[in-house]
């Protein structure tokens, strides 16, 4: 179970005004729903905002319904989108998915969420369903979106599966009889919508609740896993510590309210302020200590540039090692395409010598260092040949 401090910031949309408040006095738990597409592999701080106000409906009382979107996830959200997102696979989709299942539980009390996947209704729903839904709007109301008239103002192309995409996500909520709808603020148009689509099948209207999005670690762009400017919430303290070292001074305000509102915000040093921040993440993920020995960790290998101690160790089999694939293996990078893209610019080390070239004799590698970027490291151990 997750610690029961939530992390929680404060709502910047509550639509209608004054219909949550009549919805709480119905005297019952309310359903609050979230929706989640399974587009990358990871559950991020950004997507922590909005887990923690679900949180925070769930301490009290009210049935927290995570949607793991798989089937809209087929469709990918247009949500701030100048161009049309790339298709996933199915198999993509639902190793995604299963990920975020676990790793939500890192925010959300397991034993009082109702995890629900919209594939459940979708995968039947069938053309005369389909249909039904489709009527429920007009091509008008899907156009006045922004990021569908600024591509329509820049002749952009729409696909007619993004304009499926706002629909899809509002019969989420008719399929799971939502009260209160949670998003952040790009995704209020999907919300509102919702509410017209609930009416359309004769049921009541939910609330839409939007949360500020958080930026990313480069202070610009909002936090996002295909800008790899992500902390993510599984990460290794080490990592989380590291990457929030290096937010920009000016956004540590804002990542202060938006993920520790009751923490005292930034008034010492940036440095200090920083380092403090780096510690509650790894905490409020990892558990009391983690942000203490993160940052032992950062002094070592950062600040003073040494290995660590206790790096772990990889066994490499005797012959050929491909070093992307030896990075993927034994540093956890995402891809071989990551690993590939860190030695041409140079960020791959062996004993601290820079490495270009991607196959290597494994009889030189027994013993030594390899790192990736700042903060990956792994000793090599060169692995007993196989028996007869």
């Amino acid at each position: 179970m997750s610690d029961p401090t939530p992390l929680s910031a404060r709502s910047v949309d509550c639509l209608p005004p004054a219909e949550l408040e009549a919805k709480l006095g119905l005297g019952r738990a309310l359903r609050v729903k979230l929706g989640v597409d399974p587009t990358a592999p990871d559950i991020h701080l950004g997507h922590a905002v909005v887990l923690g106000k679900l949180r925070e409906f769930q301490d009290a009382g009210h049935v927290a319904v995570l949607v793991i979107g798989d089937w809209t996830a087929r469709v990918g959200d247009p949500s701030g989108r100048s161009s049309t997102r790339p298709m996933l696979s199915s198999d993509e989709i639902d190793a995604n998915a299963e990920t975020y299942r676990q790793q939500a539980f890192r925010i959300l009390d397991p034993d009082r969420t109702e995890v629900r996947s919209n594939g459940e209704w979708f995968a039947d729903m069938g053309l005369e369903g389909l249909f039904r839904l489709a009527a429920t709007t007009t091509v008008n109301q899907l156009l006045r979106r922004n990021d569908f008239a600024e591509r329509m103002a820049d002749d952009r192309a729409i696909s007619v599966l993004e304009l499926l995409y706002p629909l899809m996500q509002a019969y989420d909520s008719v399929a799971l009889e939502a009260d209160v709808e949670l998003g952040g603020t790009d995704q209020l148009f999907n919300l509102m919508l919702g509410r017209e689509v609930q009416s359309a099948y004769g049921m009541p209207a939910q609330v839409a609740m939007t949360m500020p999005i958080l930026p990313g670690t480069d202070g610009h762009r909002r936090m996002s896993k295909s800008t790899g400017n992500y902390v993510g919430v599984q990460e290794p303290p080490e990592e989380q510590f590291g990457k929030v070292m290096s937010v920009p001074d000016a956004s540590m305000a804002v990542y202060y309210d938006l993920l520790f509102p009751t923490e005292p915000g930034p008034g010492g040093s940036a440095v200090d302020d920083k380092r403090r921040l780096a510690r509650l993440v790894a905490d409020r993920f990892h558990g009391p200590g983690a942000g203490e020995r993160a940052e032992a960790h950062f002094n070592r290998v950062v600040r003073d540039r040494s290995a660590p101690d206790d790096m772990p160790e990889h066994a490499v089999a005797p012959g050929t090692a491909h070093l992307p694939a030896l990075l993927v293996e034994a540093l956890d990078l995402g891809s071989r395409s990551e690993a590939r893209r860190l030695i041409q610019q140079g960020a791959v080390s062996i004993d601290g010598r820079r490495v270009e070239a991607l196959d290597l004799d494994a009889a030189d590698l027994d013993g030594v260092v390899l790192k990736a970027g700042k903060r990956r490291f792994c000793r090599l151990r060169l692995a007993a040949p196989a028996g007869p």
